[in-house]
């Protein structure tokens, strides 16, 4: 671990986070490794550690720091109002040890992410244990939201990996899951008496295990994270209140196979560098989708299929969309893990990609649209965000999923434009998707028709009247009412438009030529009109 002091930590704590209020002596202020201590614990040795003093405040950190003080550490964080440290502050002043005053309303967990951040090297397991606590807190989160509890998932010895947000609606056995990070031994026990591990053992569904308040237990539902037939761990959700919703088993189903899927890759120590975008290598092509189907154990002979999820323009836009994009992927996954285990989620050009193999049969696409609809409905209620989505064509297998891409985007691109359709497969905008192919080709084509595009460079007033005539399929009367004029006006522009390029409107073959000239024209910035 790299020797770092005290001012390294504070420089990049956020404003008001928390003032260092006794500074540690020079001789032992170099900070070797960090310590989390709870007020009880007896045996702390906090030489050499930044100290992160936990579950007390103010004068009651006194006994614990005492403690400390039979081999003083360099510095002490500690939460309280500095009036409340007078006598804190003199007790470390005499054993050279500086205080750390943390804001009452600061994250401890803020805390201890930047001080192991200077503290220890990035090395290639930290890097993987990093990604593996991401994900985790990730998972725990996103299951929290959808479920309406507090979430914490654990190793197979029951220490905490990760847990959701804390609110004030945990009991005790949470508090103190969560402060040790691990369960009580008592309340091991007592699970254990209650047989919710025994149950846990024996099945792969979610368990529930009754609420007991003579303990002080709320009502929970635990599931156990499996590979093969080895335990990895358990995911524990608490009710916060409202009890628990009639969805629950299916979410955590899902959440269950994404924990699981991390624990995996880190027990095989996955390279940072080997964590590229599974499902940019699976769409690239025949031969990276077989490589990744036998390194990831994904049936590649069973129909697949893609479904893109994309956000709006305002979501897009927002100061948090990058925050916005990693929860609707988390929150994807979990629906995407329950539906399919082997389901991969990630990032493809900017949206959210899902691609679903292994399915029984080609003819997959209700199902798949259910589940598309699942993650919009859920992402609007729990994110705040208004996405939509995209259903592809099923193909026969996995190797041919790449074929699919360029419909499936353009297929996006319709519903996002469109204001009543949040999910769709081909079917529902089958033609719109065969005219925008169109209007794209014709676009990266360099040949005009050159009077016409004159017109629509050269006159504003023709080229409105022509877009707004196409706009309502060449009728004159309804163009008139949209544009606010008379119909013999309409007539006239139209006359005169077909006289200036040789065009008859009426003959499908030049109406094509128009209409492709005309949406192209639509979608050029205006001030761009008359560069050539």
């Amino acid at each position: 671990m790299a020797a770092v002091t005290v001012d390294d930590i504070l420089s990049d704590l956020p404003l008001g986070f928390a003032s260092l209020i006794l500074r540690p002596a020079p001789a032992g202020s170099v900070i070797e490794r960090f310590l989390i201590v709870d007020a009880d614990d007896e045996t702390s040795d906090g030489g050499a550690a930044f100290v992160l003093l936990i579950g007390v405040r103010g004068r009651s950190a006194l006994p614990a720091l005492r403690r400390l003080l039979k081999n003083p550490p360099p510095v002490v964080a500690v939460k309280g109002r500095r009036e409340e440290l007078a006598e804190a502050e003199e007790l470390l002043r005499d054993a050279g040890t500086g205080l750390l005053l943390v804001d009452p309303g600061a994250d401890w967990d803020r805390l201890l992410s930047i001080a192991k951040d200077r503290i220890q090297p990035r090395s290639y397991q930290s890097e993987v244990l990093t990604l593996l606590e991401e994900d985790l807190f990730a998972i725990a989160q996103t299951t929290a939201r959808l479920t309406s509890s507090h979430v914490v998932i654990e190793d197979a010895a029951n220490k905490v990996l990760a847990y959701s947000t804390v609110s004030n609606d945990i009991d005790e056995l949470r508090k103190a899951s969560i402060l040790a990070r691990r369960g009580p031994r008592k309340y091991e026990l007592l699970l254990k008496d209650l047989g919710a591990y025994r149950e846990l053992h024996r099945t792969r569904l979610p368990v529930r295990v009754p609420a007991r308040p003579q303990d002080g237990l709320r009502e929970r539902v635990a599931v156990t994270l499996f590979a093969g037939d080895r335990i990895m761990g358990y995911i524990w959700l608490q009710e916060t209140g409202a009890g628990f919703g009639t969805d629950v088993d299916h979410v955590l189903t899902g959440s269950a196979a994404r924990a699981s899927a991390e624990l995996i890759r880190f027990r095989n120590q996955q390279s940072v560098h080997m964590r590229e975008d599974r499902i940019a290598r699976i769409l690239s092509g025949p031969a990276e989708a077989a490589a990744s189907a036998h390194s990831e154990k994904i049936s590649a002979e069973r129909p697949a299929a893609l479904i893109l999820i994309g956000m709006s323009d305002a979501d897009a836009q927002a100061d948090d969309a990058a925050l916005k994009h990693g929860e609707l992927a988390n929150l994807a996954s979990i629906h995407a893990a329950a539906y399919k285990a082997s389901a991969v989620v990630g990032q493809f050009k900017g949206d959210t990609a899902v691609i679903v193999p292994g399915l029984q049969s080609t003819v997959a696409e209700p199902g798949l649209r259910s589940l598309a609809e699942s993650i919009v409905r859920d992402a609007g209620k729990h994110l705040g965000i208004s996405p939509f989505a995209a259903v592809g064509p099923v193909v026969p297998d996995l190797l041919s999923i790449h074929s699919t891409t360029r419909i499936t985007e353009a297929l996006l691109s319709c519903v996002g434009t469109s204001p009543d359709t949040a999910v769709a497969t081909v079917d529902d905008f089958e033609g719109e998707v065969l005219f925008r192919e169109a209007v794209q080709n014709f676009t990266s084509s360099t040949f005009r028709h050159r009077s016409l595009s004159a017109l629509l460079r050269q006159d504003a007033e023709l080229a409105e009247t022509l877009h707004a005539y196409f706009e309502a399929s060449l009728d004159v009367a309804e163009c008139a009412s949209r544009m606010g004029l008379h119909k013999n006006t309409v007539y006239y522009r139209i006359s005169k438009a077909s006289r200036a390029t040789g065009l008859n409107f009426g003959n499908p073959r030049d109406s094509l030529v128009a209409l492709l000239h005309i949406q192209e024209w639509a979608g050029t910035p205006k001030e761009q009109l008359g560069r050539k």
